[in-house]
């Protein structure tokens, strides 16, 4: 009896540990899903047999295999994209998807985190988002494992992360620009506390020093990625003394915003403004103005960010721990040289 006792309160989350894998790795391999490697597998088999693991029978309702979504927000275009390249691949896999929101709010994220332990999820996907070190600490305890999209921050060193060449698609937007002959280029940022927004910038000004073009940080404005900061950060520009001949918006809803302050000036785009966004969201190729834009991969990065974590939940190493998509300038009909 005593021994008996003893086997029954081994843990899943103490083979686990002992295996060296997440616990829904050990979790499936319980439940006699198919989807774990076969060396993982057998890993686990011999611990759970020294350790005379008893196996609840199967019963209708047991759980699918799940992974979490997460956002700040989830009122952008920008949120659909990520979602449809990781729908894409979970529903492929066989593998439900739940989307959270936790608003930047310590309550919210404590919340979804007591509804991930109840659910069981296999891994988690966050998006453009921070979780509070005590609840990455419980994912990390927990065996859940974690993939970053766009990190907020700097990237955690036990997380992979997906992003794409921001750097590098603020540098070809403002090349773009200079080109035409443009040098009062004015640039709305995207939120500092982002490396994404931080990277766009950096390459504006990189392009515009590569031209031997001072820049003016009277030309820099304020954003956060929606409407409303770009059409604002365009009146503020509009306002100067001597206004940007065009303007490079870090995301395309800016741009839109920046595009709709410039209408009810009665000026025109590109004739008196050129205006390039980043994103390349499916809407603004039906903007008037059809918008020259930066297009990032964004459902790309869902995919990529679903294929690592599955990888990860399977107790496999990611194929790369950073990877960065490759952005790319789509000329439309927003941008011309500027007016003589």
């Amino acid at each position: 009896m005593a021994r008996e006792s003893i086997r029954n309160k081994v843990t899943i989350t103490e083979i686990a540990r002992q295996a060296g894998v997440s616990v829904p790795t050990v979790s499936r391999v319980v439940n006699g899903r198919s989807d774990v490697s076969p060396e993982t597998r057998a890993r686990i088999e011999d611990l759970l047999r020294h350790h005379g693991y008893r196996r609840k029978p199967s019963a209708p309702g047991d759980r699918a295999a799940l992974i979490d979504l997460v956002f700040n927000d989830l009122d952008s275009p920008w949120a659909v994209e990520i979602i449809r390249g990781v729908e894409d691949v979970a529903h492929a896999a066989g593998v439900g998807t739940v989307v959270s929101a936790i608003h930047g709010a310590s309550g919210s994220a404590r919340q979804w985190m007591t509804n991930l332990r109840a659910r069981a999820s296999d891994g988690v996907i966050l998006v453009t988002s921070v979780l509070e070190p005590r609840l990455h600490e419980e994912l990390r305890r927990l065996g859940v494992p974690l993939v970053v999209i766009d990190p907020a921050g700097s990237p955690s060193l036990d997380a992979p992360t997906v992003g794409a060449t921001n750097w590098a698609g603020g540098m070809a937007a403002t090349e773009h620009l200079l080109g035409l002959g443009h040098r009062r280029i004015g640039f709305v940022a995207g939120p500092p506390r982002l490396l994404c927004s931080r990277a766009r910038l950096d390459g504006y000004r990189a392009a515009l020093e590569g031209a031997g073009v001072e820049v003016d940080d009277a030309l820099i404005v304020p954003g956060d990625f929606y409407h409303q900061a770009g059409f604002d950060g365009c009146n503020t520009l509009l306002d100067l003394a001597e206004p940007p001949t065009a303007l490079f918006a870090a995301s395309d809803q800016m741009a839109l915003g920046a595009i709709e302050a410039l209408r009810r000036r009665g000026l025109r785009v590109p004739e008196d403004m050129s205006v390039v966004g980043f994103d390349d969201l499916p809407e603004v190729r039906w903007s008037a103005p059809p918008l020259t834009t930066v297009r990032q991969p964004l459902a790309d990065m869902g995919k990529l960010a679903t294929r690592t974590v599955l990888r990860l939940a399977l107790g496999e190493e990611p194929a790369s721990p950073r990877v960065e998509l490759a952005t790319e300038l789509v000329v439309r009909a927003s941008t011309a040289a500027p007016a003589v």
